[in-house]
Order: structure tokens, then C-alpha cells, then sequence
């Protein structure tokens, strides 16, 4: 059973990402548009648009992704300045789940802001170039990817699956996607996923207060129970990667408790690895 790592509720806790350089983890509250972070000190900062997810550039830079765009953000002062934008023309959609890639990308999903069928996309952002990759998802989840960079996941948690596909050299889709797993018949949702060292998969899965354990074949392993209900997002960090960080929402929740929206820390008895640095 995982503990309470930090005790800030979130309305939509989301995108955590352990800052190898600076051993900070920092997470969003996407619809109460918040960045915060825990280290050796506790902070957190407002933000003018919903933001879900982040990459990490150098000590003092993120890559961060809001609801119209793609940022370069400065950690200590806050500041940013565009770096490409984001269906910044459709009032309807926001960015949702992100991670970079071994290859220096990031994948970032977009989604409605109301969870309008279909309405959002996936996209590759890589040394100045963000090109759609898949369309017609209605809500992105679960990008991550195989520690030799050669293999992608996303989901559709609206439809319950999660799909894998080939990546080149470049880290460009190289096959079309396959079904790695439909969770519908167990009356999962796959959420955000974070691979580990060995290269399995841990998915959060909203509602079932939990994140679980996949081989790369697919096939269950173990998992961890979280306080939240509406689990979001797994992430490794620590010293030696072997700690697992895991956001969760109040959102969808009817009267929360004083455990939902927090963010838990685990071990999950495996390691992961750091997340690779963002090639701008």
C-alpha cells in the first residue's frame, strides 16, 4: 500500500516528473492550474492555462505543455516563452498526458476539456517539429515507452485500451499501432504509464484506486493500491530510481475524502530509470 507522499489536494493531479538533475519531483493540477514540487523544499506556483505534463530540458528549463501550446519554462522565475502551438485555434481541447522520449522527444495527447468523443490527437514534438501522430482519441493516456526507445504505448482511456508500435531510429513511428491490452472486460481504465528498467509497464488506473504491473507481452504482474481513488499517473525517481510517485484526482468524485487528489509514494520493489532529457 502506497503513503501519502504530499498531502496538497489536487483537482486533477496529474503529470509527475522526477527531475534527475535537481531530485525534485514536479506534478500538475491540471484544472486548477498549478505546478507544484517537493525536494528539499516544498513549493508550488499558479499558472495562467491549464497545464498537464512536462520534460525536462536542462537544471533550470521544463518543457511544458498547456492547454494551447508547447513552453519553454523557467523553473526558478516562472517565466516561458512558446515554443509551438497546441491546437491553440480550438477552444475545446487542452493537453492531457505527456513524456519525453529516449530520442530527445515528447509526446504529448490533447483531449476535450469536457471529454468530447474524439476530439483530441496525439503529437510527436522533436528538435522544433510537432507533427500529429494519431487522431480521433478521445482521452490520451499511458505515453510511454521501451527503455531502448524503440517501442511506443498510448491509450484511449474512454475506450479502454492501450496500444504499442514500432519507433525508428529517430524515434518516429515506424508500424502502425497494435493492441497491447483492452482493460474493458475487467472494468479498468488505463490511465498514465510509466515503464521500468526492465521495460514493463506500470498504469495507473483511474478508479480502481491502483497502479498496475504489465510485462512488455501484456500479461499482469502485480500492483500497488493507492488512497486515491482516481489514480493518474506513476513515476519513478529518488536516488536509485527505486521509488514510485503516483498523482490522483478529486475530479469525478462525488464529495471527496480527505485521501482523494493527493499524491502517494510507494516502493514498488523494481527500478526505473530517469526520464531523458528534452532536445529542444
Amino acid at each position: 500500500m502506497a503513503e501519502i507522499f504530499d498531502p496538497r489536494p489536487c483537482a486533477l493531479g496529474e503529470g509527475p516528473l522526477w527531475h534527475p538533475e535537481r531530485g525534485v519531483l514536479f506534478w500538475f493540477d491540471i484544472t486548477g492550474r498549478r505546478l507544484l514540487w517537493r525536494g528539499a523544499q516544498d513549493g508550488e506556483r499558479a499558472l495562467p492555462e491549464m497545464t498537464s505534463a512536462a520534460g525536462w530540458v536542462d537544471r533550470d528549463t521544463l518543457l511544458i505543455a498547456t492547454e494551447t501550446g508547447l513552453r519553454r519554462f523557467d523553473i526558478d522565475s516562472g517565466e516561458s516563452e512558446a515554443v509551438a502551438p497546441l491546437e491553440a485555434d480550438d477552444p475545446i481541447t487542452r493537453s492531457n498526458d505527456g513524456r519525453a522520449d529516449p530520442m530527445g522527444g515528447f509526446w504529448i495527447g490533447t483531449m476535450g476539456k469536457n471529454a468530447e468523443r474524439a476530439a483530441g490527437a496525439i503529437y510527436r514534438f522533436h528538435k522544433g517539429r510537432l507533427e500529429r501522430l494519431h487522431k480521433d482519441i478521445s482521452i490520451s493516456n499511458a505515453i510511454c515507452f521501451a527503455p531502448d526507445g524503440r517501442r511506443a504505448y498510448f491509450a484511449d482511456t474512454a475506450r479502454g485500451k492501450i496500444w504499442s508500435q514500432d519507433l525508428d531510429a529517430e524515434g518516429w513511428p515506424a508500424t502502425p499501432p497494435e493492441l497491447f491490452r483492452d482493460f474493458r472486460e475487467e472494468g479498468l481504465n488505463p490511465d498514465g504509464a510509466v515503464t521500468d528498467a526492465e521495460g514493463f509497464l506500470w498504469i495507473a488506473q483511474c478508479g480502481a484506486g491502483r497502479v498496475a504491473r504489465y510485462s512488455p507481452a501484456g500479461a499482469f504482474d502485480r500492483a500497488v493500491a493507492v488512497g486515491g481513488r482516481h489514480a493518474s499517473c506513476p513515476a519513478f525517481g529518488g536516488a536509485d530510481f527505486a521509488t514510485l510517485y503516483v498523482t490522483t484526482a478529486q475530479q469525478g468524485i462525488d464529495a471527496p475524502d480527505a485521501a482523494q487528489g493527493l499524491t502517494y509514494v510507494a516502493d514498488p520493489g523494481c527500478k526505473g530509470r530517469a526520464e531523458p532529457r528534452v532536445i529542444l
